[in-house]
C-alpha cells in the first residue's frame, strides 16, 4: 500500500486543481492511501470547480493519518483566496501545508511527499526565508548533499547549483562539490531507479566547455579533476551543452549533469513541458513534484493540465519500491 500525501501549492495558483484532477484520477483504496495537506475552505472552493470522485473525511494536523478508502483532507486552516494573484496569505498557507506534509511524511505516516507548485514571491511575501521547495527540505531534514533532478521517460538530468543568479555559478562550482554530486547521482540511479551500472554526461560550464581553456577554465581545474577523483565508471565529459543536446547525444546516457538551472531546464522542458517531474536527491524522505509553477493566469478556469503531477505521484511509488528493496536488503 502507497501512502501519499500532497500539498495544496500556492492556493491562489493552479496547485488545489491540479492536487483535486490527480486524486480523482489515482484514487485506488486498493494500493493508495492518500491525504492533502490543505486549508479546508480552500479545498471546498476548488470543490466547486473540480468535483471530487472520492469519499473524503476532514482531519486536524495533530491527528495520526489512518489507513482507510477515504481521502484525509488534514485542514490547516482559513486562508483568503485571491486567485490569479500571490499574497502573503498564499504564500504562508503553502508553507503551512509543506511543513505539516513534511511532518507527516517525516515522522512515517506517508511514505511519498508530492509538492503542488509555490510561488517564490509569494513565500517572501509571507515572510518564508527560502527561495523554494528544495531548500526547505533539505534545511528541515538536516541534509547539506542534496540535488533537484528531473524525470521522465526521455531524459533523467540533474542540477549542480539551484536557484542562483548566474554570476555566482563558478564560484559554487568546486572539486569537492562536483565529486560529491558524481557520487550522489550515481548512488540515486543505483538504488532507486535500478540501473546498476549508470553512465552519466557531466556537461561544461561554459561555452565548448571551455575549449581547452580558451573560454574559461572551470572545465580543466574543477570539472575534469572531479570527474577523475569521483572514483566511478561511466561519467564522460565535459561536454558542450548546445551541441550535446542538439545533436541528442543526452540519449547515451542513463542521467546528465548541469552546472546551473536552464542548462538543462529548457531542454528538459522542450521535451517534457506537461509531464515532466522534479525529484530531490539526497533526503531521508521521497518527494515530487510537477515541472511547472504555479500558472496564475489560468487558475480557477478549470484548464489546467494534472498530467506532470500525476506522474510525480506514480515516480514517486517507483522510487518507494525501490527504496523499500533497499532497506529489506540491508
Amino acid at each position: 500500500m502507497n501512502r501519499l500525501i500532497f500539498t495544496s501549492g500556492d492556493i491562489n495558483g493552479i496547485g488545489p486543481e491540479i492536487v483535486l484532477k490527480a486524486i480523482n484520477n489515482l484514487y485506488s483504496p486498493q494500493s493508495r492511501n492518500i491525504s492533502i495537506a490543505i486549508p479546508k475552505n480552500v479545498f471546498d472552493y476548488y470543490s466547486n470547480l473540480i468535483v471530487p470522485s472520492f469519499p473524503y473525511e476532514i482531519i486536524s494536523p495533530k491527528d495520526k493519518i489512518s489507513d482507510s478508502e477515504k481521502v484525509k483532507i488534514i485542514d490547516i486552516g482559513d486562508y483568503n483566496i485571491d486567485c490569479g494573484i500571490p499574497t502573503a496569505k498564499s504564500g504562508l498557507a503553502s508553507y503551512n501545508s509543506l511543513k505539516i506534509a513534511f511532518e507527516k511524511t517525516y515522522s512515517g505516516q506517508a511514505d511519498i511527499l508530492v509538492t503542488a507548485p509555490i510561488a517564490k514571491v509569494a513565500l517572501k511575501m509571507g515572510g518564508v526565508g527560502f527561495s523554494g521547495h528544495t531548500e526547505l527540505l533539505a534545511e528541515w531534514c538536516g541534509v547539506k548533499n542534496f540535488m533537484m533532478m528531473f524525470l521522465s521517460e526521455e531524459l533523467i538530468c540533474a542540477l549542480m547549483t539551484i536557484h542562483i543568479p548566474i554570476r555566482k555559478v563558478s564560484n559554487l562550482l568546486t572539486e569537492k562539490k562536483l565529486i560529491s554530486k558524481l557520487r550522489l547521482i550515481n548512488y540515486e540511479l543505483k538504488n532507486h531507479f535500478g540501473i546498476t551500472n549508470p553512465s552519466i554526461a557531466v556537461l561544461g560550464l561554459n561555452p565548448h566547455a571551455g575549449e581547452d581553456g580558451n573560454i574559461g577554465k572551470e572545465e580543466i581545474e574543477k570539472t575534469i579533476p572531479a570527474i577523475k577523483k569521483s572514483m566511478l565508471t561511466g561519467i564522460d565529459g565535459p561536454f558542450p551543452s548546445d551541441s550535446f543536446f542538439g545533436m541528442h547525444d543526452y540519449k547515451k546516457y542513463d542521467a546528465v549533469l548541469g552546472m546551473y538551472h536552464d542548462q538543462v531546464l529548457i531542454p528538459f522542458k522542450m521535451m517534457n513541458m506537461s509531464n515532466g517531474v522534479n525529484y530531490t536527491a539526497g533526503l531521508p524522505i521521497i518527494r515530487t513534484s510537477p515541472d511547472h509553477g504555479t500558472a496564475f493566469n489560468i487558475a480557477n478556469k478549470g484548464i489546467a493540465d494534472p498530467t506532470s503531477i500525476i506522474n510525480a505521484a506514480i515516480w514517486g511509488e517507483k522510487i518507494a519500491g525501490k527504496k523499500l528493496n533497499e532497506k529489506s536488503s540491508l
